[in-house]
């Protein structure tokens, strides 16, 4: 099929989708809000950033090269049909470094948020998961890699946003592999079809009475515009709050802090906050309200990091002492 074959073919089925969306707005707004509401939490769990959760490491054989495995949590990879379903799982690209003299690899295993909250309840269900990673990132980059691992008291290797580009990279190619000779354009479009006609199918058998109409519409009828149904709150963009970092030296000038300040308007506790913290930056998340990622102007310990909420003020402070 040609690429203008495949443009009128995806034109067709957008537009089929318009008009049928357009009658269940009409004949069963409650349906259509229900849809409308699914497509955006969806939406927002496929753009959702991954979070580190564990960082593994171990060897490359027979060299004895050091690799570095970011395990972390992702909307993104699907959460298993049942628990006796195999674990989705998603890699990243595999990337080469060479710091203090030291030669080492980085590469990143997504989960599902779901299953690592759940294997985190034991020792057994993280060394599992370990175990999981080791293995799909051995056959995913054709590695020999060494069974034996040691769990970092590092969440992560590296910066977030360095793990970010390196899953998303690689899923992006992967996905787009996938789709072959298809236009992804044509495949969303048939996808949401198919869902409203679902709906559909689902209205006839619980109300005959209520049918979408296929014909021409009355003139004189005015029909309420799709945007008027869906509310304006329904989706919130988070916010960058308004922060502060210093460089701060204590009384005696041998030691060095770095202080974050962060004005969170709308927050009651610390426990809404999720926070990530590497040598090299800090990512701060609370759910559809804020999100920051900065970079430290100097590299931190970060075992010495402190984190404080004051309720009063709506301020965070985060402290962590400089290498």
């Amino acid at each position: 099929m040609d690429i203008s074959a495949r443009q009128n073919a995806a034109l067709t089925h957008v537009n089929q989708f318009w008009s049928m969306l357009d009658d269940l707005s009409q004949n069963n707004p409650d349906e259509y809000k229900t849809f409308i509401k699914r497509q955006m939490r969806d939406s927002t769990d496929y753009f959702s950033p991954p979070q580190p959760n564990s960082c593994i490491r171990t060897s490359v054989q027979p060299h004895d090269g050091i690799l570095y495995v970011n395990v972390c949590g992702w909307k993104r990879v699907p959460a298993p049909a049942s628990p006796t379903q195999p674990v989705p799982v998603c890699g990243g690209k595999l990337e080469t470094f060479t710091k203090h003299k030291e030669d080492y690899q980085i590469v990143e295993v997504a989960f599902n948020p779901e299953v690592l909250h759940e294997a985190e309840k034991n020792p057994q269900g993280m060394q599992q998961i370990h175990l999981l990673a080791l293995h799909f990132i051995q056959n995913q980059h054709n590695l020999n890699l060494s069974q034996q691992f040691t769990v970092m008291r590092a969440k992560l290797k590296g910066t977030v946003q360095d793990m970010k580009h390196r899953l998303t990279s690689l899923h992006q190619t992967t996905k787009s592999r996938t789709l072959n000779q298809d236009n992804p354009q044509t495949k969303t479009a048939q996808s949401l079809v198919q869902q409203v006609c679902a709906l559909r199918m689902e209205d006839e058998k619980e109300e005959s009475s209520i049918k979408l109409n296929q014909g021409p519409k009355d003139k004189d009828t005015v029909k309420p515009g799709l945007i008027e149904v869906i509310s304006s709150t329904e989706f919130v963009q988070p916010q960058k709050p308004i922060h502060q970092m210093t460089v701060c030296s204590l009384s005696n000038d041998s030691v060095r802090r770095i202080k974050l300040c962060v004005e969170l308007p709308g927050v009651s506790s610390v426990s809404q906050c999720q926070l990530s913290i590497s040598q090299d930056d800090i990512l701060l998340e609370v759910e559809k309200m804020y999100f920051l990622n900065l970079r430290f102007p100097e590299r931190v310990k970060e075992e010495s990091c402190h984190a404080t909420f004051n309720k009063k003020k709506h301020i965070l402070t985060v402290q962590a002492y400089v290498l």
